[in-house]
């Protein structure tokens, strides 16, 4: 096993020389004799069999071996300082790792404000965000495989804080034959090429969402679909936030069947287990719920 040569303290002790601009103003700054800290740069050199420090008149200057070196000292005591915070924070009973389940439907532009205000709070929690779908965000919630949860429903037994709404739209490329139709029945719908997004449970229960094309093509994400549907490759449900600028442009068109020409789901926000919330997982909770916009702008 390594052993290091060095120690924490000497890379600390050579920073404070450079920091503090010499021996002198960094013995004052760390309570310590001048002595013991030119004894401690020198070991350092010695063990390192590179020189750091050159003096130049009556001041100590960083050769470029000693920029490179004190670089790097910066990232591995910085680290040091880290896993110390999280020790405490673990101590504290401040969780290392939150998982949050998002559905695949739930905008994340809405994510975005809620982490950057979490990451000057979150004490070096690390986030793990889960892209789930349909079953599969049924799974995270039920089989605790996540602290937080982002789902289009909210499972039997289960408690939801309501987030925002999102509008489905039916959409093709304005060339595809059914966009040439005023209004196109559920069985001519049926005889077309459909692009489903893949329900990411181990065992999907295909109850949701309009299903009946038995000529379907299954990928694992939205811009996947779009990317199909933008050369004329089937039609597909997507969320209106999604194809809105494509609408516009009119390289995508939405199509209008009898009976439900759009869906609305309502994403709502769940903790699986809210008995045992972190205060990491409380926190997060807090400026999801304190950003969320229940209505989205619709077309």
């Amino acid at each position: 096993m390594y052993r290091p040569k060095t120690t924490l303290e000497q890379w600390r002790i050579l920073q404070a020389v450079v920091d503090f601009g010499g021996y002198a103003q960094a013995a004052d700054a760390l309570n310590k004799s001048q002595s013991s800290l030119n004894h401690a740069v020198a070991k350092l050199q010695t063990m390192l069999g590179v020189q750091l420090l050159e003096v130049i008149g009556r001041k100590a200057v960083l050769t470029e071996a000693g920029e490179v070196m004190l670089r790097r000292s910066r990232d591995l005591t910085q680290n040091v300082e880290s896993l110390e915070l999280l020790a405490h924070n673990i101590h504290q009973d401040w969780e290392p790792e939150i998982i949050l389940a998002v559905d695949l439907a739930y905008p994340r532009e809405a994510l975005y404000p809620v982490l950057q205000a979490f990451l000057p709070e979150s004490r070096g929690s690390r986030i793990k965000i889960k892209d789930t779908v349909l079953t599969g965000t049924d799974d995270a919630i039920k089989k605790h495989e996540a602290d937080l949860a982002i789902h289009m429903s909210i499972p039997k037994g289960f408690l939801g804080e309501p987030l925002c709404h999102v509008e489905f739209v039916l959409v093709c490329h304005p060339q595809h034959e059914l966009a040439q139709l005023n209004s196109v029945e559920p069985t001519a719908l049926a005889q077309h090429l459909q692009i489903v997004i893949a329900d990411s449970s181990d065992k999907p229960d295909e109850k949701q969402g309009w299903l009946k094309s038995e000529n379907r093509w299954t990928v694992s994400q939205f811009d996947t679909a779009i990317d199909l549907l933008t050369h004329n490759i089937g039609f597909c449900w997507l969320p209106l936030y999604k194809v809105k600028t494509l609408l516009a442009e009119k390289k995508l068109q939405r199509i209008s069947v009898k009976g439900s020409e759009f869906k609305q789901m309502t994403a709502f926000l769940i903790c699986p287990t809210p008995d045992d919330k972190g205060p990491g997982t409380s926190l997060l909770e807090k400026l999801i719920l304190q950003h969320r916009k229940i209505d989205l702008p619709s077309a």
